[in-house]
């Protein structure tokens, strides 16, 4: 499979090429140049199939020749090691549990499939990865890459809008994580890496990727998670609606890019917080990127998607055809938190922030009688303790996952938002 650049159609590359590049040049994403379609009788034959088994399938028309079978089964089945139950928390709704990996967020498998991804094609050559982050993502690069060797990651997040335990995952590492904490917002942190991708002395001379999911060994592999769902849907019957909490809007891509090969998921819905730039686009037509705010479900602290672009283009530029996939919704912080109240006291089932906005957006478009519908859980709600505890009015017992970071010491570099002081720092580090 070859990729081509969504700014630059002329611009073609493989599978390699397009993951050590990160991005195209002039910050233009990769896409690939065919969706593949799938048979009928695999999707008959999910309900059959191991996680990783699926994993294989899914991903070998992406990854292929780039990849041998052997080397991509190996892969699947190093990255796909953990159950993703699905847990019905109400009649016909249901929970896609992603929090049950190494970091307990969705963005083990994405970043893990990066890592040993470029473990394999980027033998012989240092790699430096750049990823910013509002949360989770920063945990999942950090552990996903941590000791790979050739590989160094600079994290970059916005200082103090990152809950305590997502910032002790990448920032107590050591070895080859380097976090840097910007004084700004999550959008001046992806502005940065952005700006180190499109200044070609740089990059040429540090070798730089990207681990945000801009990068398509990051952004594919997500779409596998949603065909193990509608397998295990598959006899209910009923026509599958999929609420996404939206940030980056990466995830909710991967779940389209899977419904364009054949996958049976009848509709989308795009939940977020206040940064509500894609449901009002859904609303009005108008793409209207604005500055972040800071706000309890900080993963999706996003003014200016990335991957808004590759949802364009899913739906072939066609805002007709977007809007008849997708729907949007978004939610106040107080809204959440009354989600996760209720969701609790009624259900007895304790949702994450994220979470709470995919199963509240659920609720608010009043699934039909012959709809189920599903959320993605994407984070293990102790990661947000501080926001959980005194909504519920008891403590969490911390997963042995996160335990273990919790009396760690953040070691960690601070740096404004200019770009130039950014690119010092980047060269005060090559050897």
């Amino acid at each position: 499979m070859n990729y081509y650049s969504l700014n630059d159609p002329t611009h073609v590359v493989s599978f390699t090429q397009a993951v050590i590049n990160g991005l195209a040049p002039g910050n233009g994403l990769y896409f690939p140049e065919q969706v593949p379609s799938f048979e009928i009788g695999f999707f008959r034959k999910l309900p059959e199939l191991s996680l990783p088994e699926i994993a294989f399938h899914v991903l070998k028309p992406y990854t292929t020749p780039d990849l041998t079978e052997v080397v991509l089964h190996e892969i699947t089945q190093q990255v796909f090691d953990f159950d993703i139950p699905l847990v019905e928390v109400q009649p016909d709704i249901y929970s896609l549990e992603l929090f049950h990996g190494p970091t307990l967020a969705f963005k083990d498998i994405g970043a893990r499939f990066l890592a040993r991804t470029l473990s394999h094609i980027a033998k012989d050559r240092k790699i430096r990865v750049l990823v910013a982050t509002s949360g989770d993502t920063g945990s999942a690069v950090a552990n996903g890459f941590l000791g790979i060797e050739g590989t160094e990651v600079i994290v970059l997040y916005p200082k103090d809008k990152v809950s305590e335990l997502q910032q002790k995952q990448f920032a107590t590492l050591g070895q080859n994580i380097r976090p840097v904490a910007i004084r700004g917002t999550f959008d001046d942190c992806q502005q940065l890496v952005k700006t180190a991708f499109s200044d070609t002395g740089i990059n040429q001379t540090m070798n730089l990727t990207s681990a945000n999911s801009i990068n398509i060994a990051r952004w594919i592999p997500q779409s596998v998670y949603y065909y193990w769902a509608i397998a295990q849907l598959a006899k209910t019957g009923k026509k599958i609606v999929v609420a996404v909490p939206s940030g980056n809007v990466g995830n909710i891509s991967s779940g389209v890019l899977a419904q364009k090969t054949g996958l049976p998921i009848h509709r989308f819905i795009a939940a977020s917080n206040q940064n509500d730039v894609l449901p009002k686009y859904l609303k009005s037509g108008n793409y209207l990127p604005k500055p972040s705010v800071q706000t309890i479900a900080n993963a999706m602290d996003v003014g200016h998607p990335n991957n808004f672009p590759r949802l364009l283009q899913l739906h072939q530029n066609n805002y007709s055809e977007m809007t008849g996939n997708l729907t949007g919704y978004s939610y106040t912080n107080e809204q959440i938190q009354k989600l996760i109240q209720s969701c609790y006291l009624a259900n007895n089932y304790l949702l994450d922030p994220h979470g709470a906005t995919g199963f509240g957006s659920l609720l608010d478009d009043q699934l039909a009688a012959n709809e189920t519908g599903v959320f993605l859980e994407t984070a293990h709600p102790a990661k947000f303790r501080e926001v959980v505890e005194p909504v519920i009015g008891q403590q969490i017992t911390l997963p042995a996952a996160l335990a273990r970071f919790d009396k760690r010491t953040l070691v960690t570099e601070e740096l404004p938002t200019g770009y130039q002081e950014f690119k010092q720092y980047l060269m005060d580090g090559i050897s």
